[in-house]
């Protein structure tokens, strides 16, 4: 099949030109692979865009590296969801990483996007310090140990279907909970035009679990409206917003979004109304 290939949101289309290379049901969802002229192969779950070769970077950095790069230590990392594996590539690319858990819930999208976008896993996928769990993330974090990881990223897509369980106060109080001292927890939270309520209150009750809780906001074409955000928590204080300058230098020549001046842009880019809300 060939022509516009779209995802329907509020009256609105967000669409690329292309053809749909595979399209089947999984137990949880409708999974779609496309390849289109402008960003190369795509995802989509239930319909709604995931990710793209070429847009890709602008969704993983902006959740990797303030997280990765304001914890105390990276050495345990969580990443629940993220079954393309470009969240895990980028959170690999800190060499103080020394065990990385993905625990996706579809092992379908783990691999689709294997065999067809495997650029954006690239190498995490035989990287010896990822392990792979086919499962529920929320389970996972319910059942793991007090203080067992250093970061917690949460990659999943809208609050819908199997990810519905990923916006919730149990959850995000287990995701603090398995945080060590000075560690960090971040997820992507919705855009703030197109789920303005989603948004505010995932911002809203994240502030609430944690001590301190913040939006990033920044921009991935191919989604609704363009505009998106990732909020980032802590205890203690906000280090999320101090990238440590070592890891930074690291890992920044090789990123095409991140970087630590991006971040504080990305950090003062509230707009007013979702500040008068959240103030």
């Amino acid at each position: 099949m060939s022509g516009w290939i779209d995802e329907h949101h509020r009256g609105v289309r967000y669409g690329l030109k292309g053809e749909v290379l595979v399209e089947e049901t999984s137990p949880f969802q409708r999974i779609t692979v496309i390849r289109s002229e402008r960003y190369g192969r795509g995802l989509l779950l239930d319909g709604c865009w995931m990710t793209a070769e070429r847009q890709e970077r602008h969704y993983h950095e902006s959740l990797v590296h303030p997280a990765l790069c304001g914890a105390d230590s990276v050495a345990r990392v969580l990443v629940i969801g993220g079954g393309d594996g470009g969240t895990a590539r980028e959170c690999l690319r800190h060499q103080d990483v020394e065990h990385l858990d993905l625990v996706e819930i579809d092992g379908r999208v783990v691999d689709l996007s294997r065999e067809h976008l495997p650029g954006i896993g690239g190498s995490a996928w035989t990287d010896s310090r990822l392990q792979l769990t086919v499962g529920d993330g929320i389970a996972w974090a319910a059942a793991a140990a007090d203080n067992s990881y250093d970061v917690v990223l949460v990659d999943g897509s809208d609050p819908a279907g199997p990810a519905e369980g990923l916006f919730n106060r149990s959850f995000f109080e287990h995701c603090r909970r398995i945080l060590r001292p000075g560690g960090i927890f971040a997820t992507q939270s919705e855009s703030p035009e197109a789920f303005q309520e989603v948004h505010l209150a995932m911002v809203k009750l994240l502030r609430d679990v944690f001590d301190h809780a913040d939006p990033l906001y920044g921009w991935v074409p191919m989604y609704p409206s363009g505009w998106w955000s990732w909020t980032f928590a802590a205890m203690g204080q906000p280090r999320y917003f101090q990238p440590n300058t070592n890891r930074a230098a690291a890992i920044a020549d090789g990123c095409h979004i991140w970087s630590p001046r991006w971040q504080r842009g990305g950090f003062d880019a509230i707009p007013a109304f979702i500040a008068r809300e959240l103030n």
